[in-house]
């Protein structure tokens, strides 16, 4: 599509910002009341049904419309943990309340589930007979971490019994068990994966449904409004905090290509030294193209700079450039092992592809721009050693590797952590060297979901960004046979109203 097709279909969209501003307005006297008080009702009864309503708006995306009604229910669903009412419910309400706590930071044990496990020290056979609770089980062992064993175990458990249940003809919740293990809730965005089927297969309860499903709709259309907007200021040189994060994305892949495609070694060495010292005389002697990229870079940081400085009263170029330089330094050593021959040891290889993977430097402009630190600075973002930061990294890094990995009949101008494993591991086939990775990649939601409930420097809101990130991750990797994106081809034309 083209630059004035896009432009095109913006200026004839049929929805208005301020069209469905006007409607949610009109609307809140309603359905925004009836949801409401439907919460403060089961927080004044203490109900399982404010948990299935908090999960339902959660899901849909809408949750931002009732944060103190659902903030009341679930610490009241906490203090409830303490006085021993969790004892005597069963399994779904058991991993549901479990999960909704987890996901928002409380501190909450696993140690809840001991009671589904029979003297045998496995969980009860009778369980397999609880489908709803077996999804309940599944989506709370998502949330798990490191030495978890008992969400480990039970997540082995309800996968293997839900895969069964999918199967069977005879299974009226087959959709829903295939939705649930292919879109856990925790490893996905719900504004692109819930709006599908959500309500008829998951809240299956009248109450409500009307103006859950009403509510959804018009929020949506509103956040279909607003980035086509925004797509309209991007594509029109206009600023603000996400185009700011879409020059840096696309500057990162004009140094990849820079580096994969167009530079010589010994011009990329130059670069590199330039973007290292930041400056401009370095690079006078190189070819247009690369002195065409250097000064985007030079430009374009000193504008986010300022941008920056403008919004929060500090300037962090300083930082910037020097994850730049970091970037750049990644780029030059995979262009050194592919001129040489040379193939990296897995731990070397990931240990490189965590900063090529660029997540490091889009998580940098992001915690900036969102004014996360001040001038006395609270976090070294620029730190190789931030776990956050690279557990994200090195689920992108993996799920990249994965959609572009060849198979054994393919020949490659580049290398990925499969190659690499498949160099260690002499007479491994292709298939179980993915299987490793996505093992690794499961592993590696372990830590992210600890760094993400556990005490460290960051805010919640940024922490929920790199959770973000990491869910979003597999919509840019799944690729088909002819190497298109279907999966997220579909939900941007389904947010974008592109036909």
């Amino acid at each position: 599509m083209s630059l004035d097709q896009i432009l095109t279909m913006l200026a004839a969209t049929n929805w208005s910002i301020a069209e469905k501003k006007k409607d949610i307005t009109i609307y809140e006297e309603s359905a925004f009341k009836k949801i409401s008080n439907a919460l403060m009702k089961s927080y004044r009864h203490e109900s399982l049904e404010g948990l299935t309503l908090v999960d339902a708006i959660q899901r849909l995306g809408i949750e931002y419309y009732f944060e103190g009604e659902i903030k009341a229910i679930l610490d009241q669903q906490y203090l409830k943990l303490h006085v021993g009412a969790e004892r005597s419910a069963a399994l779904n309400e058991t991993a549901l309340r479990f999960r909704l706590l987890r996901q928002e930071g409380y501190c909450v044990s696993a140690d809840m589930f001991v009671k589904f496990k029979n003297e045998n020290g496995t969980f009860r056979a009778e369980l397999s007979e609880d489908i709803q609770g077996l999804m309940s089980l599944f989506e709370a062992s998502e949330l798990r971490v490191e030495a978890e064993d008992i969400l480990s175990e039970a997540y082995e458990y309800s996968r293997q019994v839900l895969d069964v249940a999918m199967w069977n003809p005879h299974q009226s919740l087959a959709s829903v068990i295939g939705h649930t293990l292919k879109h856990p809730h925790h490893k996905s965005l719900a504004k692109f994966t819930a709006a599908e089927n959500f309500l008829s297969d998951f809240y299956n309860r009248k109450s409500l449904k009307k103006e859950l499903t009403e509510l959804a709709k018009m929020d949506f259309d509103m956040s279909r409004a607003i980035y086509k907007e925004e797509l309209r200021q991007i594509l029109s040189c206009m600023s603000d905090v996400r185009t700011e994060i879409i020059k840096t994305v696309a500057l990162i892949y004009i140094i990849d290509d820079l580096f994969d495609i167009f530079g010589t070694l010994d011009d990329l060495a130059v670069f590199t030294e330039a973007v290292n010292r930041w400056e401009f005389k370095l690079v006078e002697q190189l070819p247009e193209c690369t002195r065409v990229c250097f000064k985007a870079l030079y430009d374009i940081t000193a504008e986010i700079g300022q941008h920056i400085s403008a919004k929060n009263g500090f300037n962090p170029k300083d930082t910037i450039r020097k994850m730049w330089a970091n970037l750049c330094n990644a780029y030059l050593v995979e262009a050194r092992w592919l001129n040489s021959g040379y193939m990296p040891s897995t731990e070397v290889y990931l240990t490189n592809g965590m900063v090529t993977s660029g997540v490091p430097i889009v998580l940098a402009h992001l915690y900036f721009l969102l004014g996360e630190d001040g001038a006395d600075c609270k976090v070294d973002i620029s730190n190789d050693s931030l776990r956050i930061v690279n557990n994200v990294a090195i689920i992108l890094r993996l799920w990249n590797d994965l959609g572009g990995a060849k198979d054994e009949n393919e020949d490659s101008n580049d290398w990925s952590f499969l190659d690499s494993y498949l160099n260690e591991h002499k007479g491994s086939s292709v298939d179980s060297a993915r299987e490793h990775v996505q093992q690794m990649i499961s592993e590696t939601w372990t830590r992210l979901n600890e760094d993400y409930i556990s005490p460290n420097p960051f805010s919640i809101p940024f922490k929920k960004i790199c959770l973000n990130l990491a869910r979003i991750v597999p919509l840019m990797y799944i690729y088909d046979d002819d190497h298109n994106l279907p999966m997220l081809e579909r939900h941007m034309k389904t947010l974008l109203s592109l036909d």
